[in-house]
């Protein structure tokens, strides 16, 4: 069984950035990112994280981010991807005016690029949407780019709160490390896990 975590970083819509970019971390060990984070806790960053009740990579020191992001790519059983939407090529004025479809859309585009090879795949999703319409419409455009692809495999979708699950919190600091490469032409912290990170476009440059 497969097991995917997906979190983003920067603003869908406005402008407040000029990238959007969502990231999904694959494993089929989720234990092992419990462990990560654990780990991390309990030894090496243990003062600082002390009263903290999750970790998030825009809230971290440095030494916290490269920390997270080096046991991320240390991990053989974790690889990584991200969509990077650059809102200058928006197209679409309903979009830009809807941020829960242009997440939608994104994270579509994102599973439209998925191989999925595995008979089970479980994805979880920070619990972002607050009304169930929002989460089934969510819902529907993953699992509808995942049918057009024909995968021959079972998919649940589950909206979590991040500070419950490691695979969350460890997917803040790749979406965060993509975006902070494209947003800020800063890539310390996304070339520690470039090698085992695939990064898609929504749309390339007419």
């Amino acid at each position: 069984m497969k097991f995917a975590f997906i979190d983003e970083s920067g603003d869908p819509c406005g402008s407040g950035s000029d990238y959007f970019v969502i990231g999904t971390l694959w494993t089929t060990r989720p234990e092992d990112l419990d462990r990560i984070v654990k780990n991390l806790r309990r030894y090496k960053f243990k003062k600082e994280l002390k009263k903290i009740s999750e970790l998030k990579a825009n809230q971290s020191s440095d030494e916290v981010r490269i920390g997270v992001l080096r046991k991320i790519a240390e991990n053989e059983h974790i690889t990584c991807q991200a969509i990077v939407l650059k809102k200058e090529l928006m197209y679409s004025e309903y979009l830009n005016s809807h941020s829960h479809k242009l997440y939608n859309y994104v994270c579509g585009a994102l599973a439209s690029e998925w191989v999925l090879d595995d008979k089970e795949v479980s994805i979880r999703i920070d619990y972002s949407k607050g009304k169930q319409a929002l989460r089934n419409d969510f819902d529907h455009y993953i699992k509808g780019n995942i049918e057009q692809k024909r995968w021959n495999c079972s998919v649940t979708v589950q909206h979590s709160y991040s500070h419950n699950w490691s695979g969350l919190q460890l997917a803040d600091f790749v979406s965060w490390a993509v975006f902070r490469a494209k947003q800020y032409k800063d890539d310390r912290f996304f070339r520690i896990i470039e090698h085992k990170t695939t990064v898609f476009p929504v749309w390339k440059k007419r």
